[in-house]
Parts: C-alpha cells; sequence; structure tokens
C-alpha cells in the first residue's frame, strides 16, 4: 500500500475509498458505533502504518463481509457519509471493476484508441454491439462454435461475402454433428 498516495490525495482534496491489505499496520485512535442490523462490522478512526513511517492524515476504516463472506477492509477520507453509504461506494466500484475485466475477457478491448469520454463510450459501445451480434449468430445459425471461433472466422472473412462466413459455420456445425473433431 501507498499510503504516501492516501496523504496526497488528502492534501490535493481527493476523496478515495479503497481496499486495505489483510497485513496493513494500522492504529485504530476511536470508535465509531455500529447498529446491530448493519452489514458493517466496524467503523474506526485510524492512522495507517508504522511507528518508523505513519501517515500524516487520519482515516476512516470500514469492515465490512462481501458477498462470499470474507472480511474486507475499506479506507477512506470520507466522515461526512455513513459506514453504509461508504460500503456500498465500494461495492459500486467493485461492479465496475468486474465490467471491465469482462470487457477484456469477452469484448477483447485491450486498449482505448481515443482519450476523451467520448471516444472511449464509443469504443466500449461498437465492441458491445460486435458482441451481442456474434451472439445472435451463434444462436441464429445453432453454431456449436464458440464466440471466439466465431470471431475468427470473421476476421478472416472480413472482406469476403457473408455467405462464405456462413457456410463456414454450417460446414464446421456438420462436421462436429457427425462425430468428426472440428
Amino acid at each position: 500500500m501507498d499510503y504516501e498516495r492516501f496523504d496526497r490525495f488528502c492534501d490535493e482534496g481527493l476523496f478515495f475509498a479503497s481496499r486495505l491489505k489483510k497485513n496493513a499496520v494500522i492504529r485504530v485512535l476511536q470508535t465509531f458505533s455500529v447498529s446491530e442490523d448493519s452489514p458493517i462490522l466496524s467503523d474506526a478512526m485510524v492512522v495507517l502504518g508504522t511507528p518508523q513511517k505513519r501517515t500524516e492524515h487520519v482515516y476512516r476504516l470500514i469492515e465490512i463481509h462481501d458477498s462470499q463472506g470474507h472480511l474486507i477492509r475499506i479506507v477512506t477520507n470520507r466522515f461526512d457519509l455513513s459506514a453504509e453509504e461508504i460500503g456500498e461506494i465500494y461495492r459500486s466500484r467493485w461492479m465496475i471493476e468486474l465490467f471491465f475485466k469482462w470487457l477484456k475477457q469477452h469484448v477483447c478491448i485491450k486498449t482505448f484508441y481515443g482519450t476523451s469520454e467520448r471516444a472511449v463510450q464509443n469504443q466500449i459501445f461498437m465492441a458491445l454491439i460486435a458482441f451481442c451480434l456474434l451472439v445472435l449468430v451463434q444462436l441464429e445459425t445453432c453454431a456449436k462454435q464458440s464466440l471466439l471461433q466465431l470471431k475468427r472466422w470473421l476476421k478472416a472473412l472480413l472482406w469476403q461475402p457473408y455467405e462464405k462466413w456462413f457456410r463456414r459455420i454450417q460446414f464446421q456445425g456438420m462436421k462436429s454433428a457427425r462425430g468428426t473433431p472440428v
């Protein structure tokens, strides 16, 4: 963990919520009460780091269980929000991370070609449209091939008439239906 970065964020007036590692050294300065029906396990004001290298600012540490029951420790510099709101902010942030992981794995966006918000949105939308079209082709042709294989054939036959691509899909589907390896 880069505790100096957390201090820089505070100095620059930036807010953050980040997951804290299990081996992080913390010193609790004050604990806050948590209601019994809350998903929050604990809420405290802390200082991070060892006595030799400690943060300059105080932070808020919230402990909560994730959907699998694992303990998550969230550190933030937001004292104006409730612990539940901080937990929800982190949960929403994590959903965004999972979405981008899915994009990288399934839609094959490795790099963004533009840097503006509009350019990134356009690239994501186009990639999602292409993915959805491949799924439709797979469903409509009853193709047994993976989306990756369909995409590879499309890429190889991109400038050919579309009938070639469909013949390829149907031919491969017939081969695999007869028991011949694809």
